[in-house]
C-alpha cells in the first residue's frame, strides 16, 4: 500500500508525465542445420544484387532492415576500415558474395567503449551486440547492461565495481559484495547469430557519477560461394568500462566459404581484459572445404564444413502488449530511444502480455524488467491454450523514476524421448536477443547443452 501512493504521487509531482519504457521484443528461434558435406560445394545464397564492394575511403555501411547485402566481389583495401550503421531491429551484419571476398584492410563490429568524458552513458552494443549499463548518479546504483549475459552494475557507493558481460565465457567481477559478471550463453556453431552483451555500469560515489559499461561486441556472418582471404582484420571486441565500469563481451563471427585462406587478425575478445571487471569473450567460428589458415584468432575458432546461413524460425514467444499498449513492430532496445510511452496516470503493478507458438502449454516464461539503474526484478507466467498458439500475462512493477527494458525467456522439458549420443534430451532453453531472434539448447540428463543446430544435424544423417 504504502507503494502505490509512493508511486502515485510521483506520477502527480510530474503532472501526468509521459512515463518512458524500452521493450524488448523476444522470440525463440528453432533452427534445423542442414549439412553441405556431399555437395563439396558451398552456395552463399547472395543475390549479387548490391553489386561489388570496394570501398576507397574509410565507410560507414547503413544496415538494412534485414541486415543481409546481397555482393557480387568484396574487397577491401588497405588503410580502409568498414564499419556499420544498425539498423532498428539491430540485427546482426550479414554479407553474402557470390564471389572472392578479399580483406585486405578492417571491418570492425566492436562495441564502443566509454570515457572520462562519456559521464555515465554506456558504450553501445555493435550490430548484433548490447549496449552497456549506465553508471550510477550520485548515491546511486548502477545500471545492469544489456543482453542474455549483461554484467551487474556496481550495487552502491561503497561498492562502485560493476561486472563484466559474458558471453563465450563468463564476465568477470570483483566478488560477491560488487557488481555480478554475466552469465555465458549461445553455442560455438553460432547459429542462431547473435552478438555480445553489455558490461554493467559503476555505481556513483557520495559525491561524484559513475561511469556507463563497455558494449558488447557485435555478430558478423561473411559467405562467399568462392573463398574468404583476411591478410586485414575482422574485429568484434567487447567495449571497454572506463574506470571500474564492466567491459562488454565479445561478439560473434562466422566465415563460410569453399575455401578460407590469410593470417590476418580474427577477434572476439572482451573488452578490459586486464581487469577483475572484464568482458567475456566471444566466438569465433570458420566453415570451409578447404582452410589455408595457419594462424590462431583470439579466442581460439571451432571449425567445420560450410552448413546452412540461414535457419527457420519455428517455435515463437513475443510480447505483444505492456498496460494494455500494443508493442511496436521494430523496437530498439536502447535506453537513449524508448520504444513506447505509457501515461503518466498509470500505476504499478502492470501487465505485460505474450503470445507464444509450438511452445508446450504450462511452460513457465520469465519476464524481466530491467531499469536503466537500480536492480532487476522477475517474474513468472505460465503459457496456457494450446501448444500451437497459446498465451500468457504476467504482472511487473516498472521504475517511475527511469527508463525499463523488458526482457522474457524460458526452458521447457520435452515429453517425446530424443537420444544423443546415448544420452537423453530432457529440456530444452531458448534465450533471448534484441529485435526478435533467439537461440535453441538442447540439455541432456547429465547436463550437457547440445545447440539445436548440432542436434538435428546429427538426427538427420
Amino acid at each position: 500500500m504504502k507503494n502505490s501512493l509512493k508511486i502515485k504521487n510521483n506520477f502527480k509531482t510530474r503532472r501526468r508525465q509521459m512515463r518512458r519504457f524500452i521493450f524488448l521484443f523476444i522470440s525463440i528461434t528453432l533452427v534445423c542445420y542442414l549439412s553441405n558435406a556431399n555437395a563439396q560445394t558451398f552456395v552463399s545464397g547472395s543475390t549479387g544484387a548490391d553489386g561489388a564492394l570496394n570501398p576507397s575511403a574509410n565507410t560507414e555501411l547503413q544496415l538494412p532492415a534485414s541486415g543481409v547485402f546481397n555482393f557480387t566481389t568484396v574487397n577491401i583495401p588497405a588503410g580502409i576500415t568498414v564499419t556499420f550503421k544498425k539498423n532498428a531491429g539491430n540485427t546482426p551484419v550479414y554479407i553474402l558474395a557470390t564471389g572472392d571476398v578479399v580483406i585486405t584492410g578492417i571491418i570492425d563490429v566492436s562495441g564502443e567503449s566509454t570515457t572520462n568524458t562519456t559521464l555515465t552513458s554506456p558504450g553501445k552494443g555493435g550490430p548484433g551486440g548490447y549496449d552497456g549499463g549506465y553508471g550510477g548518479a550520485s548515491g546511486l546504483p548502477g545500471g545492469k547492461g544489456l543482453g542474455p549475459g549483461a554484467g551487474g552494475g556496481g550495487p552502491s557507493a561503497s561498492y562502485r565495481y560493476a561486472g563484466g558481460g559474458g558471453y563465450g565465457s563468463p564476465g568477470g567481477s570483483v566478488g560477491a559484495n560488487y557488481g555480478a559478471g554475466g552469465p555465458a550463453y549461445g553455442n560455438a556453431r553460432l547459429v542462431p547469430l547473435i552478438g555480445g552483451s553489455g558490461g554493467g555500469g559503476m555505481s556513483g560515489s557520495t559525491t561524484t557519477s559513475g561511469y556507463g559499461g563497455g558494449g558488447g561486441g557485435g555478430a558478423i556472418l561473411i559467405a562467399s560461394s568462392t573463398s574468404i582471404t583476411v591478410t586485414g582484420s575482422i574485429t568484434a571486441n567487447g567495449g571497454n568500462g572506463y574506470s571500474i565500469a564492466g567491459g562488454g563481451s565479445g561478439g560473434a563471427i562466422r566465415l563460410m566459404a569453399n575455401t578460407i585462406s590469410g593470417n590476418g587478425t580474427i577477434s572476439a575478445k572482451g573488452g578490459s581484459l586486464s581487469a577483475a571487471y572484464h568482458g567475456g569473450q566471444g566466438f569465433i567460428r570458420l566453415e570451409a572445404y578447404t582452410n589455408n589458415r595457419s594462424a590462431g584468432t583470439e579466442p581460439p575458432y571451432s571449425y567445420g564444413q560450410p552448413g546452412s546461413v540461414f535457419v527457420a524460425n519455428i517455435p515463437s514467444l513475443s510480447i505483444t502488449s505492456v498496460a494494455g499498449v500494443s508493442v511496436p513492430a521494430s523496437p530498439t532496445g536502447s535506453y537513449a530511444q524508448p520504444d513506447m510511452f505509457l501515461p503518466g496516470t498509470t500505476v504499478n503493478p502492470v501487465t505485460v502480455t505474450l503470445s507464444a507458438a509450438n511452445i508446450p502449454v504450462g511452460t513457465t516464461v520469465t519476464v524481466s524488467v530491467v531499469p536503466q539503474y537500480g536492480a532487476a526484478a522477475d517474474t513468472t507466467a505460465a503459457l496456457s491454450g494450446s501448444d500451437a498458439s497459446s498465451t500468457a500475462s504476467a504482472n511487473v512493477n516498472l521504475s517511475t523514476q527511469y527508463s525499463n527494458v523488458i526482457m522474457a525467456q524460458t526452458t521447457f522439458t520435452l515429453l517425446a524421448s530424443i537420444q544423443y549420443e546415448n544420452e537423453k534430451i530432457k529440456k530444452v532453453r531458448v534465450a533471448t536477443r534484441l529485435g526478435g531472434a533467439s537461440e535453441t539448447i538442447y540439455i541432456t540428463e547429465s547436463g550437457r547443452e547440445i545447440p539445436a543446430a548440432e542436434l538435428i544435424a546429427k538426427l538427420m544423417k
